[in-house]
């Protein structure tokens, strides 16, 4: 049995302040700015302070190439037994017959995933960018557009925008992908794995689902997992709706098991950051607790509660509202302003949102159409669906009323006190 030492209790923070005042001040204006504002971002959350604990770790000091009892390091007896946790918690958690927990971060982990059961030059089916995919889904500026062969399907031009698995199936004929691949980063609606399954099946691909937006909902039960339809490999990144720390996750089947270790390491990158393996481990261990799935059953909630919100003051939704975590208003068709417009309108009270390309955005990604919101940040913050009211009210009011600089500062004060209500993980022990 391991045994667990009293050690001095360090203030880092403490440190940073006498060691280096300029990155001290910054993190405690970036603390202050989390605290006073809203973040609607769906891509980012609050993660656990344990994780920022372990973040903040020894763990950061080790290097760990390799896997458990196979490293190519001595002293790995820690090591070993984090990676080892967060292995048993992933594979029970997304019911998975295989993980990998090494991936630095999301886009690498979609490049181990790639080259784990393709060759350069093999064809991949995969969501069109602007009508919701992933840049890592073999968008032109994107390396991974280069080495393989991507083709793309898009959503319904009708408001449903829903996905033509019609259409879908002959271009899996037509160009005979060897993945099929589904996943999105901007796109509100559940996605129907089932139906992703029939049309890889029909033209003898492979799967793969990239459920990093929606992994804290899978692993909360509310959204479908697409292991227990049967597809072959499943990449989530670690944040985002999982509270965890930035990294990256692969789960697969069993057969794929050798060829996706060896595709993350030594295939693509070096040592893992055990710090971050470490605070994945805490994540995985936090989401098999029922109250995470109360948890993401309310991420949902908000969410829908927040699109009613906005369509009832006026607002166009991309597919007409949610069925996750994440909607994105057409900015010019609602108020008259681009995305970056309105992201920067929202900026200045204190609401955090992104500028977000909308199906078929005739607008540069940089003055686009669109703005994305989400609900997992808020939701860890404690906000019900109650809050969405007030949070949809001063989104709009943010827009519309954004050349008033009177009003606009009203609307500051307003947001700074709702969200002295909800203190922030993490933060608030050290105002």
């Amino acid at each position: 049995m391991t045994q667990t030492l009293d050690r001095p209790d360090y203030n880092h923070r403490q440190f940073l302040k006498t060691g280096d005042p300029a990155v001290y001040n910054a993190l405690v204006g970036e603390e202050a700015r989390q605290a006073d504002g809203v973040e609607l971002i769906p891509s980012e959350n609050y993660t656990y302070p344990e994780v920022l604990a372990v973040l903040g770790s020894v763990f950061t000091n080790k290097y760990s190439e390799g896997y458990p009892g196979r490293r190519y390091y001595g002293g790995q007896e820690y090591t070993d037994i984090v990676e080892e946790l967060a292995r048993d918690r992933a594979r029970r958690l997304f019911r998975a017959e295989h993980v990998n927990v090494q991936p630095l971060s999301g886009s690498p982990m979609n490049q181990a995933a790639y080259f784990a059961c393709l060759s350069p030059g093999d064809t991949i089916l995969a969501m069109d960018l602007s009508h919701g995919g992933h840049l890592t889904h073999g968008a032109p500026v994107s390396h991974m557009g280069k080495v393989f062969r991507f083709v793309r399907y898009r959503t319904r031009t009708d408001r449903s925008g829903a996905i033509d698995f019609d259409e879908l199936s002959a271009i899996a004929r037509e160009h005979r992908p060897k993945l099929v691949l589904c996943g999105h980063s901007s796109y509100p609606r559940e996605l129907d794995y089932a139906a992703f399954k029939r049309v890889a099946d029909d033209v003898g691909a492979l799967t793969m689902a990239d459920i990093s937006h929606v992994g804290g909902l899978v692993a909360g039960g509310v959204s479908g997992n697409p292991l227990d339809v049967g597809f072959d490999i499943v990449t989530t990144t670690t944040h985002k709706s999982l509270r965890g720390p930035r990294g990256g996750l692969i789960l697969c089947r069993g057969g794929l098991a050798r060829s996706v270790d060896s595709s993350v390491f030594p295939g693509l990158q070096g040592g893992p950051h055990m710090n971050a393996v470490a605070g994945a481990a805490i994540t995985f261990g936090k989401a098999l607790q029922p109250d995470f799935r109360q948890y993401a059953q309310r991420v949902c909630d908000n969410a829908r509660v927040l699109a009613s919100g906005l369509l009832s003051r006026g607002a166009t939704l991309v597919t007409g509202g949610t069925d996750n975590h994440l909607m994105v208003v057409d900015a010019i068709a609602s108020f008259g302003v681009d995305g970056h417009e309105a992201e920067r309108a929202l900026d200045s009270v204190g609401i955090t949102t992104n500028k977000q390309i909308i199906p078929d955005d005739t607008r540069p990604p940089l003055r686009p159409s669109g703005v994305r919101l989400g609900t997992p940040a808020c939701t860890t913050r404690g906000m019900r669906p109650h809050d969405m009211e007030f949070l949809a009210s001063a989104i709009v009011e943010g827009i519309v009323h954004r050349q008033d600089e009177r009003r606009m500062r009203e609307l500051q004060a307003q947001v700074r006190d709702f969200c002295a209500r909800f203190p922030v993980p993490g933060v608030e022990s050290n105002q």
